[in-house]
């Protein structure tokens, strides 16, 4: 972690705890000037502090970090149990599935004709890969997950449980006897070390295909549908909703909620407000914050909402104004 310590070198650490609850056999972490209160209160055997606090007053025995949340996540990464390799007697394997070394398939797992799982790859219990699905090494498929029919799965990818990869997009055509289902014959692929939540989709593409860039970590409960593209190192939070045939560029974060329509086009390092809207076929800027709906540079949609908060006790006033009904400046207090 590249960390420096100061005071005792001795002292036993048995676990991590936050500060206000960490006793003399734990390591506590600063990760904010917020919390310089609990700092000097705590009763930490050692804390984990930054560069910058590293003279703050509190707890003598400490480890100086340039990246505390950093030292932190590395700390207290959980080494998940690694599963035994092999094939349990109730997976169900169709002909010319090729599986690496050390793979690892669950109970009454099914893989269809053709899977290929990369070394150390694990397949949960009742997890369901397609005809031909491929996965790299060191993927992690979920608990009851499903790869449709030619996903493709870079490597170290994760998918939690009830993820779907690969299934026909939302696209239909108005008939005059109803909506008629239009063919997906594109793929969806999902490159290195991306992780996908649980209960999340990501559509096949129409034509070409969907891809996932690497790096990109997907929450629960998120839709992707069908041909969108989406770049590296994006994080998209739980309950967005992504339609089809967007472009989102490297580095985005999408915070929890938002609506993206179709043919939208989100420029590298973007940031986009919980609950916003982006209408298709906007454009979202590089490195532009926007918030709101419809989305907008998020300082202005914070003006407008203050203005709005700002014009709302004189509501009234200004309506019996615009009507002609009297002195606009009467108490407006039945109407706050």
């Amino acid at each position: 972690m590249g960390g420096r310590l100061v005071g005792d070198g001795e002292r036993l650490l048995r676990g991590l705890a936050p500060l206000d609850r960490a006793g003399p056999e734990s390591l506590a972490f600063l990760l904010s000037p917020a919390y310089l209160a609990a700092f000097q209160s705590t009763r930490a055997g050692a804390t984990l502090v930054s560069s910058d606090l590293a003279e703050a007053p509190g707890p003598p025995n400490r480890i100086i970090v340039p990246d505390p949340a950093s030292a932190l996540s590395r700390l207290a990464g959980e080494e998940e149990r690694a599963a035994a390799s092999g094939v349990d007697p109730t997976a169900r394997l169709g002909p010319d599935v090729a599986l690496g070394s050390e793979c690892s398939v669950g109970p009454y797992a099914v893989l269809d004709q053709g899977v290929t799982l990369g070394a150390r790859t694990v397949v949960g219990p009742h997890a369901w890969l397609g005809a031909g699905v491929v996965c790299g090494p060191d993927c992690h498929i979920g608990p009851h997950a499903v790869c449709y029919p030619g996903a493709r799965l870079g490597s170290r990818v994760v998918l939690k449980a009830g993820a779907v990869i690969g299934g026909p997009g939302f696209g239909f055509h108005r008939e005059t006897g109803g909506p008629q289902r239009l063919p997906h014959l594109g793929g969806c692929v999902l490159e290195d070390e991306v992780e996908i939540g649980s209960g999340s989709c990501v559509d096949r593409g129409r034509f070409e295909d969907t891809v996932i860039g690497t790096g990109t970590k997907v929450d629960n409960l998120v839709q992707i549908g069908h041909n969108v593209r989406i770049g590296a190192r994006c994080l998209i939070m739980a309950t967005t909703g992504i339609a089809g045939s967007c472009e989102i560029g490297d580095d985005v974060v999408i915070a929890g909620g938002v609506g993206i329509a179709d043919h939208a086009i989100i420029g590298p390092g973007a940031v986009i407000g919980a609950k916003s809207v982006v209408f298709g076929p906007g454009r979202v800027a590089a490195d532009a914050v926007v918030s709101g709906y419809p989305a907008r540079p998020h300082r202005t949609f914070l003006r407008a909402q203050a203005a709005l908060y700002r014009l709302a006790p004189h509501a009234g006033a200004l309506l019996r104004l615009v009507e002609g009904r009297g002195d606009a400046s009467a108490d407006d207090t039945a109407d706050r």
